[in-house]
């Protein structure tokens, strides 16, 4: 699968925009200009909506276009790109990410920096153009659409620049594209900070509630998804500029949860934050709506597509995509003898099993009416063959069957339980066997019509819980923590678990924080940042991972190629 594939002009469509461009691609009788400028591009309400809504297509992609997804995980304690048997070497590129030992010459140092800045400049593009009309009248519109279509682009351009921020600190701030021919001057950090919180600021009130647009809410900027930005913005504020805003973090998760900016609600399962259904889901305060026919960006090479074994869609009953691809893992909680790692960070696995009557742990299973059970691919995946017959997932190193295990070694053919005399485990030492993999949004059969239907939910509601919970820990409130953690939590355990937190708090600890933070947004593409706020992405130690010499690789080296073109930049300290 290809960005090209799903791109056309109707490709990523909001519901509310459904049948205001169901012609749009093929209406033939539009007046035809011998050149398309500013001033004549914008003609009809068609127009203006589709110069809106461009940003949006190109956003969704950069959840995992332009190595953005993986420089996240596989530079954390979280996932890992190995050499399996000869795959995914690829010249030791995945090697340096989960070794922190990357250089500007690695071109997804430069990927990342160009998804993020084509769509800021695609928003920025929008947005002049929006700003630039001054009868709305004249498109069957009104001011207010006008001001909520400006104000949902300054957060879009937000989001995509508050996540450059994260990445590389010392990055460009951009608010004007038409007529420039160069590029701006890096801003200090404190200055991107300053920017993001005028923008948020200024954006919420002339934005509308999830309420306000209906069905029509998924997949646009709202009240509450300009104030959760400005959460993410407060939570990592001492990161960013050296000044604590746990305070201000906590203000805004309260607004949130109280209802200032729209009425949210958790859901009752755990899974169904991530199912079909989840664009109505009153947990989704932002996401981008997905589906089989159209734009799923989530279900890409670039994410979870790879993150299964090759042949894990014969398991599940999907055989639309074909085989898939084992470039994600999670890292290793085990030696090769079965032994328990030392270290503290890493191991997600592992540790999902301190809890272990966790509804997630149960193997990932189709049950049939567009439902499921459990989290993981582990141990053997059986299947009835196109002939009928039973089979076993395989890899593509030999015909015998994959034993998938929280493991990473050369385990080949050898049954479970079964000690190898091999005890290297490492990145350039892996097999197929070697790891478990997550599966967070489902893939239901060929035959089931709701199959790869699910929006890709960027802001949860869980999200707000657990950054207050940290601020609050943060404050030394363990209490107070451990309500809001649970208040999440109680979905994933039967009734009257004993894995709930101890009312007091007494149980959380740093490292126990950061556990569940990991625990509940597994491979959601935040773990690094997770890392880097609790201070261990430099100093902590996790498999085949020791400590970094210092503080530098907290963000990363702008690409040589985006240097060669910007010559006003300049690098990062360390590299």
């Amino acid at each position: 699968m290809t960005r090209n594939k799903f791109f056309t002009c109707t490709r990523f469509i909001l519901p509310g925009f459904l049948l205001l461009l169901a012609n749009s691609c093929t209406k033939l009788d539009e007046q035809l200009y011998d050149k398309i400028t500013s001033a004549n591009f914008l003609q009809t309400k068609d127009d203006v909506t589709r110069d809106f809504l461009r940003a949006f297509e190109h956003s969704y992609w950069s959840i995992q276009g332009g190595s953005t997804f993986m420089m996240q995980e596989n530079s954390s304690d979280e996932c890992m790109t190995p050499n399996r048997q000869g795959d995914w070497y690829d010249g030791a590129q995945y090697q340096r990410v989960h070794y922190h030992t990357w250089t500007p010459n690695d071109g997804y140092t430069n990927d990342a920096w160009n998804a993020f800045y084509q769509g800021i400049n695609l928003a920025t593009n929008s947005l002049e153009d929006m700003e630039s009309i001054k009868d709305p009248g004249k498109f069957t519109l009104t001011q207010a659409d006008i001001d909520d279509f400006e104000a949902e682009l300054r957060v879009l351009r937000a989001w995509l620049t508050l996540r450059a921020f994260d990445f590389y600190r010392n990055i460009v701030l951009v608010t004007k594209v038409k007529g420039e021919t160069k590029g701006g001057p890096q801003a200090t950090p404190q200055e991107t900070f300053s920017f993001l919180e005028k923008e948020l600021t200024e954006a919420i009130p002339k934005l509308r509630t999830a309420a306000d647009l209906g069905d029509a809410a998924i997949g646009r900027w709202t009240k509450a998804g300009a104030a959760a930005l400005l959460m993410r913005l407060y939570l990592n504020a001492k990161v960013y500029t050296g000044v604590d805003k746990f305070a201000d973090c906590a203000t805004v998760c309260q607004d949130i949860i109280d209802g200032k900016y729209g009425a949210y609600a958790l859901e009752t399962r755990w899974d169904a934050p991530f199912d079909y259904n989840n664009a109505a889901s009153k947990e989704t305060i932002f996401g981008f709506p997905g589906s089989f026919g159209l734009t799923h960006w989530q279900y890409d090479g670039g994410m979870y597509f790879w993150m299964l074994p090759y042949q894990a869609p014969r398991y599940f009953g999907f055989t639309d995509f074909g085989d898939a691809n084992p470039k994600y893992a999670l890292q290793p909680g085990r030696d090769v003898d079965s032994v328990e790692y030392p270290f503290a960070l890493g191991k997600p696995f592992v540790k999902f099993h301190k809890y272990p009557d966790d509804l997630r742990l149960l193997k990932y299973k189709n049950l049939g009416n567009s439902k499921r059970q459990g989290m993981f691919l582990f141990d053997y995946l059986p299947y009835i063959n196109s002939d009928g017959h039973p089979d076993t997932v395989r890899g593509n190193k030999g015909p015998y069957p994959l034993f998938l295990r929280d493991q990473v070694g050369m385990f080949l053919n050898t049954k479970p339980g079964t000690p190898i005399a091999d005890k290297e485990s490492n990145m350039n030492h892996a097999d197929h066997n070697s790891g478990v993999f997550p599966v967070k949004y489902p893939y239901y059969p060929s035959d089931d019509p709701n199959k790869i239907g699910s929006a890709y939910a960027e802001i949860r509601l869980a999200e707000v819980y657990y950054s207050l919970a940290e601020c609050k820990y943060r404050a030394g409130d363990k209490a107070a923590a451990a309500v809001l953690l649970n208040t999440v939590r109680a979905r994933n355990y039967p009734p009257g678990s004993p894995s709930l937190y101890n009312p007091d708090g007494s149980q959380l600890t740093d490292q126990e924080m950061l556990d569940e933070w990991g625990r509940e947004f597994l491979v959601e593409g935040r773990r690094r940042t997770d890392l880097v706020r609790w201070g261990v992405f430099h100093t902590g130690a996790w498999w085949d991972k020791q400590p970094d010499a210092d503080d530098h690789t907290d963000v990363f080296p702008i690409g040589q190629n985006v240097l060669n073109v910007s010559t006003q930049l300049k690098q990062n300290p360390g590299y």
